[in-house]
């Protein structure tokens, strides 16, 4: 995943900037970096590592030697960005979100027509915001260019592009990851999650609607391309990805999750003692279903953070398991003889909430129930980068469909994603007996819906349910 900030303001931006790319901290574990202009000292720019620590450690002695009027600033988990780029444009400064499926098919077209070249990174992968930088390149003009890289890009892509004149901002053709706008005296911002500008003095503009193209400049926000009609917005930012103080279309994720554990409860038989969240993510979905179904709500875990931010947690998904389970400290008080009902966002691998079941029944628990607050993932997500998993094999589902089919069983996917049917409710028994719960339940799809309160042709689903 990742997240982006930028700022067009009369006075120096680089304050902001860099207050405004630390809070979307949440959205990236390896990458982070700024970039500014002045008419004075043209572009600079500073990327590091932010796997072995927090981004304000690293760019503390960057933000007090930069100096600009314009500035973007990145969280990724992949790639080195912002990039400077040099080409008939002019020199810009290019940060993107997204995720390219055909760079095979869109390099060898780059190829046939000159002597293109990509810097490979460590792992041999070509940059995705270079070749972003490079479809953009084939246009006369910026505007067309954005336009093209939103045609042939599959997948999905959000920009932002710093010039001398103004930054621009291309929300993705479907708007599958939001774009907000705020403002404030002399200055103007452009932000992934729109909380993260009010702290620091702006207040909100518009949001851009699906493939939207704007260019921000101190004195104001001008729309070059209009939005378009159609959105598949990921659901998944509500359910996890979002900070709890973002809103997305009008739509807070915190309400969204107090609905969804509501709904979960609604639809649930167990009685136990204490329904507890995991943390971060899980805690709004618990308090939500402790509200409405009268189980009080407790922490039977502390995460501890003073040293283990997200940005701490490594890229290897081995070592991700560890140091997540280290995080959680047990409350013994709370957990021993009791009946637990645990709510997590989701299940993925399943491995960090089998190794966290065990951990409290180690720590006294005498049940503990598992809750989902969305739909077990059956496919890949195609068009973030919310994991870079090597196989579908890597999401338990798809593991016990395997199993069932190893058994002799046809295997028909629509029958495994509709929590009405038989073959649904043996493929869940099957991962609870698989990692030790007591019970498990997965929220609904229809139910998730209804939680967002927008309407399903707006919302992708693709993960839960396989529609495009």
């Amino acid at each position: 995943m990742g997240g982006f900030f930028g700022v067009a303001s009369k006075e120096d931006c680089v304050f902001d900037l860099f207050f405004g790319t630390d809070y979307h901290s949440h959205l990236g574990t390896r990458r982070a970096g700024m970039a500014v202009y002045s008419k004075e000292r043209g572009y600079e720019r500073a990327i590091h590592n932010i796997e072995n620590a927090p981004f304000r450690t690293k760019f503390d002695k960057d933000i007090n030697e930069m100096s600009g009027n314009y500035g973007i600033g990145c969280i990724s988990d992949y790639e080195p960005q912002p990039l400077l780029v040099r080409s008939h444009h002019g020199t810009y400064a290019i940060c993107t979100v997204g995720k390219i499926n055909n760079t095979e098919s869109i390099l060898a077209e780059l190829f046939s027509k000159g002597h293109a070249h990509f810097l490979e990174m460590s792992g041999g992968d070509i940059n995705a915001t270079e070749l972003v930088a490079a479809i953009v390149n084939q246009k006369e003009n910026l505007i067309e260019g954005i336009q093209y890289a939103q045609e042939i890009i599959e997948g999905s892509m959000t920009m932002l592009i710093m010039t001398p004149k103004g930054i621009y901002a291309a929300r993705d053709r479907l708007g599958r990851t939001p774009v907000a706008i705020g403002r404030k005296e002399g200055a103007h911002c452009i932000a992934f999650e729109g909380f993260a500008y009010l702290n620091l003095g702006y207040t909100p503009v518009k949001e851009l609607g699906p493939g939207e193209i704007v260019v921000v400049e101190p004195e104001g926000v001008r729309t070059l391309v209009k939005p378009g009609k159609d959105m598949k917005m990921c659901t998944f930012l509500w359910v996890y990805y979002g900070y709890p103080s973002s809103s997305y279309e009008g739509v807070s994720v915190e309400q969204m999750r107090n609905n969804c554990g509501a709904l979960l409860a609604k639809r649930d038989n167990v009685k136990p003692d204490i329904v507890a969240g995991v943390p971060d993510s899980g805690i709004a979905h618990a308090i939500g279903y402790a509200n409405y179904s009268g189980i009080p709500f407790s922490r039977p875990f502390i995460k501890y953070t003073p040293t283990w931010p997200r940005s701490f947690m490594p890229t290897i998904q081995t070592q991700r398991n560890l140091i997540a389970k280290m995080k959680l400290i047990p409350v013994h008080d709370l957990i021993q003889d009791k009946s637990l009902l645990l709510i997590d966002d989701s299940m993925v691998r399943g491995t960090q909430l089998g190794e966290t079941t065990e951990f409290l029944y180690q720590s006294g628990a005498k049940e503990v129930h598992i809750r989902l607050a969305c739909p077990p993932p059956v496919f890949a997500c195609k068009y973030l980068n919310f994991s870079r998993s090597s196989s579908e094999m890597d999401l338990i589902s798809r593991r016990v469909l395997k199993e069932i089919e190893q058994e002799g069983k046809e295997i028909d996917l629509r029958n495994y994603v509709d929590p009405d049917t038989p073959e649904y409710a043996d493929m869940v028994e099957r991962i609870c007996k698989k990692l030790n719960f007591t019970s498990l339940g997965f929220q609904r799809l229809d139910d998730m819906i209804e939680s967002v309160g927008i309407g399903r042709d707006k919302l992708c689903t693709y993960c839960w349910d396989g529609r495009e």
